[in-house]
């Protein structure tokens, strides 16, 4: 079964297809609620977004992220 996989994996389709099965990365996730919340952050401090904090990290954690 290896070689078969090993093989899969040389013809272009199939890799198109392990690139989208690669795990996101917590650096590539919510992109929008992480911009929201590091503007907010950088102008008016950690202590006046916790609501765009908590909103970050809801969506972090809908997409499996342990946070």
């Amino acid at each position: 079964m290896s070689s078969l996989s090993a093989a899969s994996v040389e013809t272009s389709p199939a890799i198109e297809g392990a690139e989208q099965k690669k795990p996101l990365k917590p650096c590539c996730a919510c992109p929008e609620t992480k911009k929201a919340r590091d503007g907010c952050i950088i102008e008016k401090g950690e202590e006046s977004c916790t609501d765009l904090i908590e909103a970050h990290k809801e969506c972090m954690r809908a997409l499996g992220f342990k946070i």
